[in-house]
């Protein structure tokens, strides 16, 4: 015998819930699959090499675990399930810790974030552009370059110290006194677009310390990089915020249906 009145709404409620939940699931597991796949994803150069992909394969585990939470919650539903009910509830409340701790150390360290996307910036112009093991993270940095039109981490002068001139980097303060007067390339990315033939292979020398070229980008990245994830901040913690209402509903909705559950078992 089927759950009525008011659990028969509830469980209405439920299967549509879930089914958002599946969407927001699958959109996480694309999303990430699609992030760790593709190189020329600028949200990469805002922090290490390694963390990113941490952080990915986070994602990509809470996404999983809010669609397979979907599934415990539709069957739970439908087959009137107390194990499948409580399996939904355990699923749905581990995401939602994670999402809340999530939220409080970006809000705790949000002051910090220019820091931290300088640093990984810097590091990324400094050490691992150009280098063959850092394939992935060179085609990054030419994209993020030529989307926002710019050049370096702070400017072009960053990559007169880069291992992209190969620069001991080991040796930094002798080589920073011993080439003033010597040049230094830059990526082609750093060019202006629509430049005549060979403009931008000749404004890519530069002299160390002497002035830019007008047929390159002067400012540096690191500004613009911040200013996008600022403009994007609020959006962020509001779609957050809404996921934890709607699972904090979900949970409200999964107890009810299992003491309804529970209570037409022992009417049985």
């Amino acid at each position: 015998m089927g759950l009525n009145g008011c659990c028969s709404c509830v469980k209405y409620l439920m299967v549509l819930i879930n089914i958002l939940f599946w969407l927001i699931g699958l959109t996480i597991v694309v999303t990430s699959v699609w992030m760790l796949t593709d190189p020329t994803f600028m949200l990469s150069m805002t922090q290490n090499y390694n963390h990113y992909h941490i952080a990915l394969y986070v994602f990509l585990a809470i996404g999983i675990l809010i669609t397979l939470g979907a599934f415990f919650g539709c069957c739970g539903v439908c087959r009137e399930s107390q194990c499948l009910l409580v399996s939904f509830f355990c699923v749905i409340l581990i995401v939602m810790v994670a999402q809340i701790a999530a939220g409080a150390w970006a809000f705790h360290n949000k002051d910090k974030l220019d820091d931290i996307v300088r640093a990984a910036v810097k590091s990324s112009v400094q050490e691992e552009y150009g280098q063959s093991t850092m394939s992935s993270r060179t085609v990054t940095f030419d994209t993020l370059q030529k989307n926002l039109k710019c050049c370096g981490a702070d400017g072009p002068g960053d990559w007169a110290t880069s291992r992209f001139n190969n620069v001991d980097r080991t040796n930094i303060v002798e080589i920073a006194v011993s080439s003033m007067n010597v040049f230094y390339n830059i990526p082609e990315s750093c060019c202006k677009d629509n430049l005549k033939d060979n403009e931008c292979e000749l404004s890519r020398r530069l002299k160390f310390g002497g002035p830019l070229n007008n047929a390159i980008y002067q400012q540096g990245c690191v500004d613009k990089l911040i200013e996008i994830i600022y403009e994007n901040w609020v959006t962020i913690f509001a779609v957050t915020a809404a996921v934890i209402l709607l699972e904090l509903l979900s949970l409200t909705f999964a107890l009810s249906l299992c003491c309804a559950v529970r209570n037409q078992h022992y009417k049985a």
